[in-house]
């Protein structure tokens, strides 16, 4: 009698602790109102919108509507738009043509790593290897190159032709210094790479930062591909290479006395996918040890803005979700 008992228990012990916990959908609403609680046709820049709320969901998270902040972009990884490149060079040392070429790579095999007592490090041979094994198409052409010492912008470079959803590409800047003469220093600065979408938004997918540096995009943290160097001692007898500095530059300087050898070093950027976005994000207005009746904006543009609010109520085994839409007109 007293084991049936206890094995009862237990099992309405086990069978609570097994029941998942309901979740109610967030009974909730919101109105647009001015600060002084008219409903208005519209607002002018700089007003106080007021969203009044019904119900007291457990976390709201707000997306005002703005550049960077639909909600309907949440998602949103991809999209079609122009991609340009943009960078600025300058040339020192000696007078020889053609020792900077803008490469780029759709079948770069990447950077090779490899373990050394624990440690991964670089596979310099590799890397070369796929250096050379890669197809490399010159567009050199496309960007303003300077003959003189003058620092100067490349110009806005289309790459509308490479950008192919799901096929990143490697970019190079490589080196070539002849032997028998000053061999030029090259200086790369300012280089970014932007998504530009027809609502004239413009997404930066790739700039002088290493891969471990976040690029911000409408306050949106994303990674930048980030760069490395390197070179082949049988194409480069003096180990001239280019110096990476992260968020700054790239700097090669050759033999600045009459060279006895040539010299090819790389620089290289990727994989870029040249479609890509940084997601739109709201804001967390609301968290579930708060009561909150009202929440406060100002749009500072003009425009036809829709507000959402997210009303989530949550456990650790379920949630529900209610989403509210304002429209809200600012001229």
């Amino acid at each position: 009698m007293k084991l049936s008992y206890i094995i009862a228990i237990t099992a309405l012990a086990l069978a609570a602790c097994n029941k998942k916990q309901d979740v109610p959908s967030p009974s909730f609403g919101v109105t647009a109102v001015k600060n002084n609680g008219s409903a208005p046709a519209s607002f002018a820049p700089g007003d106080t919108v007021n969203f009044k709320f019904s119900g007291n969901p457990n976390v709201i998270t707000f997306y005002s509507g703005e550049v960077g902040k639909r909600y309907q972009y949440i998602n949103r990884t991809q999209a079609a738009g122009t991609a340009q490149l943009q960078f600025t060079s300058q040339l020192a040392n000696g007078t020889q043509a053609g020792s900077l070429s803008l490469l780029v790579s759709t079948d770069f095999k990447g950077v090779a790593l490899k373990t050394l007592a624990g440690v991964l490090v670089r596979d310099t041979a590799t890397t070369n290897a796929n250096i050379a094994s890669a197809t490399w198409t010159d567009i050199t052409s496309r960007a303003t190159i300077p003959t003189n010492t003058t620092a100067t912008s490349s110009g806005l470079i289309d790459l509308s032709d490479l950008a192919k959803q799901g096929k990143p590409v490697y970019f190079a800047f490589k080196y070539n210094g002849a032997s028998g003469t000053i061999q030029n220093k090259w200086t790369i600065t300012n280089f970014a790479i932007n998504n530009v979408l027809s609502d004239a938004t413009t997404y930066t997918i790739a700039n002088l930062n290493s891969p471990a540096k976040p690029l911000s995009n409408y306050g949106v943290a994303s990674y930048s591909p980030g760069w490395a160097v390197s070179y082949d001692p049988a194409k480069n007898a003096n180990n001239y290479a280019w110096v990476y500095t992260d968020g700054t530059s790239l700097v090669i300087t050759g033999a600045t006395t009459a060279a006895t050898a040539s010299a090819e070093a790389w620089a290289i950027s990727g994989p870029v996918d040249l479609t890509k976005v940084t997601p739109d994000a709201g804001v967390a207005i609301k968290s579930e040890i708060a009561t909150l009746g009202s929440y406060t904006y100002s749009y500072t543009q003009a425009g036809s803005y829709n507000a959402v609010f997210v009303a989530t109520n949550a456990t650790a085994d379920d949630s529900k979700t209610t989403v509210q839409q304002v429209a809200v007109t600012v001229k």
